[in-house]
Order: structure tokens, then sequence, then C-alpha cells
């Protein structure tokens, strides 16, 4: 496993990182603990997740993913052997999480939703804390086209960079991250950061994959100038890119199957581009996932590449992507597919 540093901090994490989105609901107990276990005896030390988490979010479930890590930190007292995320989230209509109000970016939520997560990951700290999402309205989500709203009445940066401050001064988080942000947004954090003496960013948690490569459009260039590289979420596009959802086929359990509501990936050119990829793999005798993955290991501006499963057999797939190296020939080859669809599913 190679490790990276996570921005200018002295933190090295793994390539590959675990993501948890499906403990507490497509995972049970048992089933997250020995994911856990495995991924740190492969050499993985970084787990993400989120306050919100599971996915998809629901008031019955919120949580649990953080409580079943927090089982497992408990029982095995190593705290010390992960790099351990998790994330506030950002303006949205689940009131569940905030006592009957819409949740925010303000210091109190900020704080109140910290205290909260470090109560169910049974720690006193995290090693990054992210925000979910901006409290502006701009496109996150797929959302192709940017529409300004001049009665925007976001909660401003320096305010929410200045709570986070102060919970690092605190030592109840070591370093700030963003998550689907924009290049304005990640550059506003940076000048807040120099102008206010205030927590620098080391990440940002976007999506990339084969079926969306938008992360290289702006953000690319912000990530290798600043030193504020990617943590890529969905490399795999909701499994897509395994080929398992090819010629209309639903398996059993699959998020695909079980939720309509995820059709971020499944357009008619997403579906092409996907079947390009796979017959692609195929042809080179390589595994569909692992040449989806291995292709986002190899990107300079990555920072750590952010796997998940529901089975051990996909955990041991995806995390033996980190020793995969691409040919030349099979790179120019994704390319290829790539010019001729670029992006059919930002």
């Amino acid at each position: 496993m190679q490790y990276r540093k996570l921005g200018r901090s002295d933190i090295d994490v793994s390539r590959i990182a675990l993501g948890t989105m499906t403990f507490g609901e497509q995972n049970t107990e048992d089933e997250a603990h020995r994911q856990i276990d495995y991924a740190l005896d492969q050499g993985v030390n970084f787990i993400d997740a989120a306050e919100m988490y599971p996915v998809p979010p629901k008031a019955d479930t919120q949580g649990r993913t953080e409580e079943y890590i927090g089982s497992w930190l408990a029982a095995s007292g190593r705290r010390e052997d992960v790099v351990l995320a998790s994330k506030v989230t950002g303006r949205s209509k689940m009131d569940y999480l905030r006592d009957g109000f819409e949740t925010r970016l303000t210091p109190k939520q900020i704080r109140s939703a910290l205290e909260a997560s470090l109560d169910r990951l049974h720690t006193d700290y995290l090693d990054l804390y992210q925000v979910h999402w901006p409290d502006r309205s701009t496109n996150t989500f797929g959302k192709r086209g940017y529409t300004h709203a001049e009665d925007d009445d976001a909660v401003p940066i320096e305010e929410t960079l200045g709570e986070l401050g102060r919970l690092v001064e605190e030592g109840k988080i070591r370093c700030v991250g963003l998550s689907n942000e924009t290049p304005w947004g990640l550059m506003r954090y940076l000048r807040a950061a120099e102008n206010e003496n205030l927590p620098r960013v080391v990440s940002i948690q976007n999506p990339y994959s084969l079926l969306n490569r938008t992360f290289e459009i702006g953000l690319a260039e912000c990530a290798e100038r600043e030193d504020v590289r990617l943590l890529a979420y969905s490399p795999l596009a909701f499994g897509m890119l395994t080929g398992k959802y090819l010629d209309g086929a639903a398996p059993e359990g699959a998020r695909l199957t079980r939720w309509e509501r995820f059709s971020r990936y499944t357009n008619a050119r997403g579906k092409q581009a996907t079947a390009d990829y796979v017959a692609l793999a195929q042809k080179h005798g390589v595994d569909p996932a692992q040449m989806a993955l291995a292709y986002v290991n190899s990107r300079s501006f990555l920072t750590s590449n952010i796997i998940g499963a529901t089975t051990m057999e996909q955990l041991e797939t995806n995390i033996a992507s980190a020793d995969i190296e691409l040919s030349d020939e099979l790179v120019q080859a994704i390319e290829a597919i790539h010019a001729d669809n670029p992006n059919p599913c930002p």
C-alpha cells in the first residue's frame, strides 16, 4: 500500500480509503467490523464516514455508520492505527439531524454535529472533519449548469471556517476538509484561511470516476497548485463500472436495484460508456472494477481513493487495485473512450 500526505499536514493516509456509507443499511455491524479488520490488514489506514450515513439517509438509521465504527474502535482499542474522517451535513431539509431545524453550516450547528459524531464514534477527536457540501446554492450532485441566486443567504465561509478553527484549537479535530465543492468555493476557503489566520483545508472529497472526470475541469489545477488534493468518492459510479448492471441486469440486493433514486450514473450515455469500458477491460484481461479504480489511483491530483463494498469479495477486489498499474496502451484506450463520450454522468 502506498501512502500520501493529507494536504500540508503531517498525516499519512493510504492510497485506498475505506468508505462506510453502507454500514447500517446494506452492512450489519458484524460485517462492518470485518471490513475494517480486513482493510487495516491490507495497509488501509484511512476510514471515511459522515453524520448523515448510512445512505440513503433516513431518520431511523441516521448515525448508525458512525456507531458501528465506534463500536469497533471501542472493542479493538486501535484508535491510533486509523486516520478517522467524518463530515458535517451541508444545508438541507434533513431536520431530524438538528432537532427540527434546517441543517446549516453555522458555528452552533457545526459544534453540535461534531460532538454527536464524537460520541457515536467513541473518540475524543477526528483526524479530518469535512464540510459535506456548501451552505450556499451551487451546482453540486450532478447539476450540469450553474444558476446564480442573488438572494442566497448562505452562512459566510469565514464564519464556518472560523468555528472549525476553534475546534482545531480545542483538539477536537486535527484537519479541515471540503466535499462536493467547486473551484470558487475551494479558493474562497483558502483565502479565508490566509486572511483570517484560520486552518488551511487539506483535502476536497468530490466524485471522480471514468464516468465523471469533471474534477479535471478547474479543480485539478487547484488541487495540484494548492496541495489540496482529491479524496475521490464513487470511483466505481455506484457499482456501474463493475459491469454488473449491463444489459438491464438487476442483481439482488445491489444498491441500484434496491433504490431507484440513485440515477446519477444510469442515463443512456453513461450506460454506453460503461459498456465500452467493461469491454476494454475484458479485452485486456483486467477486472473492470480494478481497471476503473487503478485509473483513479494513478492520478497525480489524488490523495486517496474512497472505495466501498457490501461483500468481502468486493472489498478484496477493490483494495487489490492499489497494486495494479495500467499499461500505456490501456490508458490510451481509456482516454479514447473518454474523448468520444466525456463525463456522461457528472
